[in-house]
């Protein structure tokens, strides 16, 4: 059998700077069931709550945001699904 040489690889350190948060800091607006304009921003097209990893919301706020969106739904403020 042949020897296979396999060459180092070789990875390049490169830094990203995390975001912050979009609802926590100086000047950020406040999560409310009834603020339906900024709680779309962070629905899907089909209605569904897009996960902080994408949105960059911290976890709390996450938690805030997920309870803020499910009361508007319930007193029918968003729709449960955009179809």
């Amino acid at each position: 059998m042949a020897e296979t040489t396999h060459k180092p690889l070789l990875r390049r350190h490169v830094s990203y700077r995390r975001r912050s948060c979009p609802l926590s800091g100086k000047g950020a607006p406040r999560i409310d069931y009834k603020d339906v304009r900024l709680l779309s921003r962070f629905l899907s097209q089909r209605g569904k709550i897009i996960p902080s990893r994408i949105s960059y919301v911290s976890h709390k706020k996450q938690r805030e945001l997920a309870k803020a969106i499910k009361r508007a739904r319930y007193l029918g403020l968003i729709p449960y699904v955009n179809v």
